[in-house]
């Protein structure tokens, strides 16, 4: 059973209806994880095979109903290909994703046009009549964009965010009644909310708390709940692990699990000490879905091989050995069928981890991701999480990339694109109040462009006053 906290989601008749239809997507998720987690004790030969099979049905799709990939692919032919002739593609960029949108969907009733008119119509989370959600994310980057997932994608993304848990939790049954705090966006159109609001026990309850609230409501709300289990942002479990040290908060979770943001030392040590609660990293994207999970026994995270292929590269795109440096990581997704990634530059880099895992699964490890991190700004004794800014610009279709500079009383944004800026600085100042901010002062800006590193090209999103 799943509820949200009070003013959170609708209670018209399109939430019911998005309710029948998630009883049956969540079903589907349920009976499709003991596939998942058998896959977990696979050796490394049946990884590589089924891996290999994957990549060739998806490149078969993607040339055959794709006009972009269609002209990436036309050298490769996908009955033979595997995952070393990947290297021969030109990479793919989030600007391609979103600037070529028309031209790599796979279905015919749906476009860029149709997906943001449901963007902007849908009053809570809701489907196509063929079963797709269509998302919306300022992501990490700060440049907007726009997804679609089907329905085996959703399915796939779900079990790997789950199966470690299922299987450890039938090693190591947990206290019955079970519940679930899903700590993450908790409105459309951030596809957090749908893919972490699953009950994975019989009779667990779950509630879906918004991360981006005032926190002293987030710990309320957290209390109230008496979790079980927590799943969300890595920054906010962190703060109520610190809570909890404090004492302002009474609850005694045994299993926690981060993603959306790097999982920094100070929180996990907080999680650890506050709780002494398993923690599973996970490291995803929209895009890709999930990547790599941490099972709680050894070090970093184990790569989803069966689903999404992970090439490490130099700045060129040439996959770099092991054990060096790498420039950047290149995700193929291997469930999406409506909308392939294929060779997609994430813009994180990963360690490789060598060794066996004592967990026992042959699924290679990649170290903890540091990736970019957004700083949290601090106004006195007031801290505002930079998903505050996120949840408004990212979700605003005419404003394509951002950067949010820190000041003394508010923010200076520069957006690219062609918003509403008055109704945009509104919204993010009444944000900001939420966050306790008691005159906030928000400016916007809109530019052709946004200053990147000289060096690296890479965009500071956030960037804070020093």
């Amino acid at each position: 059973m799943s509820r949200s906290v009070p003013g959170v989601g609708p209670d018209d008749v399109g939430h019911t209806a998005y309710a029948r239809v998630r009883a049956g997507q969540v079903n589907a998720v349920q009976a499709a994880l003991e596939d998942h987690t058998g896959r977990l004790d696979w050796p490394r030969e049946q990884i590589e095979h089924y891996r290999t099979a994957r990549l060739r049905a998806l490149l078969s799709h993607a040339r055959e109903r794709s006009l972009f990939h269609a002209r990436r692919l036309r050298e490769l032919d996908p009955s033979t290909a595997t995952v070393a002739d990947l290297a021969s593609l030109p990479m793919m960029t989030k600007q391609d994703a979103q600037d070529e949108w028309d031209s790599i969907v796979t279905t015919r009733d749906l476009d860029r046009e149709r997906a943001e008119r449901i963007l902007a119509e849908q009053q809570w989370f809701s489907y196509t009549p063929s079963d797709e959600q269509v998302f919306s994310s300022g992501g990490s980057s700060g440049v907007r964009g726009v997804y679609v997932w089907d329905w085996q994608f959703y399915v796939s993304a779900a079990c790997l965010a789950w199966r470690i848990q299922t299987r450890e939790e039938r090693r190591a049954p947990v206290r019955s009644p079970s519940r679930l705090a899903v700590l993450a966006a908790g409105i459309p159109p951030h596809a957090s909310t749908p893919l972490f609001d699953v009950p994975t026990a019989p009779g667990m309850e779950t509630v879906v708390i918004p991360a981006g609230a005032p926190f002293d409501e987030i710990v309320a709300a957290v209390a109230a709940a008496r979790p079980t289990h927590l799943v969300g942002y890595a920054s906010v479990i962190g703060r109520l692990a610190r809570a909890a040290l404090a004492g302002d908060l009474q609850v005694r979770p045994v299993r926690v699990s981060t993603n959306s943001e790097p999982l920094l030392d100070e929180d996990r040590h907080a999680i650890d000490e506050a709780w002494s609660a398993t923690i599973h990293n996970l490291w995803g994207s929209t895009e890709i879905g999930v990547q790599a999970v941490g099972c709680g026994h050894g070090e970093g995270l184990h790569v989803c091989e069966d689903e999404v292929v992970l090439e490490r590269v130099d700045d060129s795109g040439t996959p770099v050995a092991a054990d060096a440096p790498a420039a950047r990581t290149l995700a193929t997704g291997l469930a999406n069928r409506t909308f392939p990634f294929i060779r997609y530059d994430l813009g994180d880099q990963v360690t490789l981890l060598p060794g066996t895992c004592p967990c026992g699964s042959a699924f290679v490890r990649v170290a903890d991701i540091g990736g970019r991190r957004d700083d949290d700004f601090r106004y006195g004794t007031k801290t505002v999480p930079a998903s505050t800014f996120r949840y408004v610009l990212g979700a605003d279709p005419r404003v394509s990339e951002y950067q949010v500079r820190q000041t003394v009383d508010g923010a200076e944004i520069f957006a690219v694109g062609d918003p509403d800026v008055p109704r945009l600085s509104s919204a993010v100042a009444a944000a900001l109040r939420r966050q306790g901010l008691s005159d906030p002062q928000v400016r916007i800006e809109v530019v052709d462009h946004l200053q990147r590193h000289q060096a690296s090209g890479k965009l500071q999103r956030f960037i804070a006053l020093r």
